[in-house]
């Protein structure tokens, strides 16, 4: 995968933890948790890579 899907892939996760923040009424929480879900996105992209 290109590294272009996956910072498309990092920034989708942030906006749907974001997202689910808002609804949930704690964006912060949300944002977390997107931020987590982004980052292990890549390391198992980059782990698949090799």
């Amino acid at each position: 995968m290109s590294e272009a899907n996956v910072g498309l892939t990092f920034i989708t996760c942030l906006l749907v933890g974001s997202g689910i923040g808002l609804l949930l009424g704690n964006l912060e929480a949300g944002g977390a948790v997107g931020l987590l879900s982004g980052i292990l996105s890549i390391v198992l992209f980059r782990k698949g890579k090799k």
